[in-house]
């Protein structure tokens, strides 16, 4: 009699151990539809970075300029780091990494981004557009004004370069203390 009462007290405390799930992942960093980032932008419809760590350097970079290109900086800074760690010496990934972080203002992070994208990339450009914009937004307009004018040699034809001179032209202009 005691066996069939263990037995069946044994049977009732392991059957609430049991899930619905029938794929036996348990997944513990996928947050809740209703979530939002620390940068505003929400969750519903992105990937996770874990799912990331299964991507070529390449696919990583692709989804992080989509999530750039949506405005949700912090999701393609760390899709962007995420390049960087699958592929050391991916410029474009360290350029894209700078970006992001220029536009949350860490920009601690992007002069090192920058640093490590300028010895994969060297003197392009686009490294001294972006440098440029980066000191723009840190109200360094000397500094950006350098760096624009140095990608503007390298390509006097890039219309982007053209933008951000007339953007940093605005922006001295509209100067406000």
């Amino acid at each position: 009699m005691r066996l069939v009462a263990a037995a069946s007290l044994l049977v009732v405390l392991l059957s609430g151990c049991q899930t619905a799930d029938t794929t036996g992942v348990v997944r513990t960093n996928e947050p809740a539809k209703a979530e939002s980032t620390s940068f505003g932008d929400a969750f519903d419809g992105l990937k996770t970075v874990s799912d990331v760590e299964y991507y070529a350097s390449d696919q990583a970079v692709a989804e992080a300029k989509n999530q750039f290109r949506a405005e949700n900086y912090g999701n393609a800074g760390a899709l962007f780091y995420k390049a960087t760690q699958l592929a050391p010496n991916d410029g474009g990934a360290w350029m894209g990494l700078a970006a992001c972080s220029d536009r949350i203002h860490r920009f601690d992070l992007a002069d090192r981004a920058y640093r490590q994208a300028f010895r994969l990339v060297g003197a392009t450009p686009e490294y001294y557009n972006n440098v440029g914009y980066s000191y723009l937004l840190r109200g360094k307009l000397q500094n950006a004004r350098s760096n624009f004018l140095k990608a503007y040699e390298l390509a006097p034809n890039d219309p982007t370069v053209a933008n951000n001179l007339q953007l940093l032209s605005s922006s001295v202009q509209n100067l406000e203390r």
